[in-house]
């Protein structure tokens, strides 16, 4: 397919939750039901592959030491030198039911959380949750798939979706602690297009930029919903997209092949890759996760 190249050919059951750290130029993201995490210096780094005792799907940096990542059984610390996991902060670790999914840094260093049923049954097993030094409330539940977890550059606005019925949300946020002001709208309604809105980043000028699961495809829409073009990926479900670069000027994607028959997979030989879109974006860069 024009326009793309590979990142990674591994392919990962369900490849999700890319993080860029900048300091670095280091690409991670997660084989949730694999439990890797899995990791490449770019643009063409050797890819490294760490094996997890959990299940896993996010991560934030914290300093040029640790990392925080998002598990089954909360939040934890990660040394980046010898890889061992410390648990910060519990989240559902005593529900051996669900896991964690898609989450994100707001701009004040607040972290938003998403869990989920591990089986994906039913609608009321997973919620979104705030994190920030040392604190933790749930603001969203029932909530059966929460993805699109992102947030504008100014952390005035925040956007998520429950990818069971696909209707991307906005809800204003102070920008100082993260935490939702009012109520939240409809951004856009994707509940007639099949597949599922799911992982989200929005860039320097407001555009989100969403990868839609079962449609091979990242859009783009505009601060006011409108959607403005679309960006095949050479992948059914593609999952998750992330800036990177230097200057965060460009899209990787990642993607799964869980839930796919045989005959699905031969038909989708690059499923559970990941790729870098040609496309230029105005992006930006996370910030460390406040502990």
């Amino acid at each position: 397919m024009s326009g793309v190249s590979v990142i990674s050919d591994r392919p990962c059951q369900l490849g999700e939750g890319p993080a860029y750290d900048p300091a670095t130029g280091t690409l991670y993201w997660f084989d949730i039901i694999g439990m890797k995490l899995l990791e490449k210096r770019m643009p063409d780094g050797e890819l490294v592959v760490h094996d997890l005792p959990v299940m896993a799907s996010a991560l934030a940096v914290v300093d040029a030491n640790r990392q925080l990542l998002v598990t089954e059984r909360g939040l934890e610390l990660r040394d980046k030198a010898s890889g061992r996991l410390t648990l910060h902060k519990a989240i559902e670790a005593d529900n051996p039911l669900t896991r964690s999914n898609d989450s994100r840094v707001h701009p004040s260093g607040a972290f938003w959380i998403g869990t989920m049923a591990k089986e994906e049954e039913g609608d009321a097993a997973g919620a979104i949750y705030w994190y920030r030094a040392g604190e933790l409330r749930q603001l969203f539940s029932p909530i059966a798939i929460p993805n699109s977890i992102c947030f504008s550059a100014d952390g005035a606005t925040a956007y998520y979706v429950d990818s069971r019925h696909n209707r991307l949300m906005r809800v204003s946020c102070d920008p100082a602690t993260g935490l939702p002001i009012g109520e939240p709208r409809l951004f856009y309604d994707g509940s007639g297009e099949g597949g599922g809105i799911d992982g989200s980043v929005v860039d320097a000028d407001g555009v989100l930029w969403n990868a839609h699961w079962g449609k091979a495809r990242v859009d783009a829409f505009s601060p006011e919903g409108k959607l403005l073009r679309s960006l095949p990926v050479p992948a059914k479900q593609s999952s998750c997209p992330v800036f990177v670069g230097k200057d965060a000027s460009h899209l990787a994607v990642t993607s799964a092949w869980k839930g796919m028959s045989d005959a699905e997979r031969a038909a989708d030989p690059q499923g559970g890759w990941t790729f870098l879109l040609d496309v230029k974006v105005n992006g930006r860069f996370d910030p460390p996760v406040a502990l």
